[in-house]
């Protein structure tokens, strides 16, 4: 087997572990910096969600809770991303491939927060009587009404969003992997 983009065909199981180490850090690293914005945005929504009513120090809980949320979404996700480089490549996948992806994915992570922020910011603007007998512990002033939707709809994107692009990266990964296979010299393909 030749080598090229895609890798000698040597197995490289280290690669798999890296990806889990990596996914697993990233998963903290956004779940730092959601929790860490939403922190300073609306600490109404950690105490009225998560009852941190006596916390002297709501900003400094919600970041430690985005990095343990981060950690276990992150080791999840991270697991499968790697379960299928690994079946799909037979563990051959070079890191520098892998990583393009993990990063990518890591982004639209990132990209359905915000997306998830406005949406709610939408929702909440457009009718904040439904949104605040529909969701717990609402404030109803608006602009501490708007806030607290912004944090809860960010959280719901990052979370899905982040499961979301993990399948679409695996997905895309997947296929992308086999045309090169195609299309390497003596495989057939081309």
């Amino acid at each position: 087997m030749s080598e090229g983009k895609f890798g000698s065909g040597n197995t490289r199981p280290l690669v798999l572990v890296w990806i889990v180490l990596l996914g697993t850090a990233g998963g903290a690293a956004v779940g730092a910096l959601v929790n860490a914005v939403n922190g300073v945005v609306s600490e109404e929504f950690f105490v009225g969600v998560f009852g941190w009513e006596g916390f002297t120090d709501v900003w400094r809980a919600s970041v430690a809770l985005g990095i343990f949320q981060g950690l276990m979404f992150g080791v999840v996700l991270a697991l499968i991303f790697a379960a299928v480089v690994g079946f799909v490549t037979k563990a051959t996948c070079p890191f520098g491939e892998a990583f393009k992806y993990m990063v990518a994915i890591l982004l639209c992570a990132l990209g359905c927060y915000v997306v998830g922020g406005l949406i709610a910011l939408g929702l909440a603007a457009l009718s904040p009587e439904f949104f605040i007998n529909n969701f717990t512990g609402v404030p109803h002033q608006t602009a501490r009404m708007l806030g607290y939707a912004w944090v809860g709809g960010s959280n719901q994107g990052v979370v899905l969003g982040g499961l979301g692009a993990v399948v679409i990266g695996a997905l895309i990964f997947r296929g992308n992997w086999r045309r090169a296979e195609q299309d390497r010299p003596g495989a057939g393909g081309a």
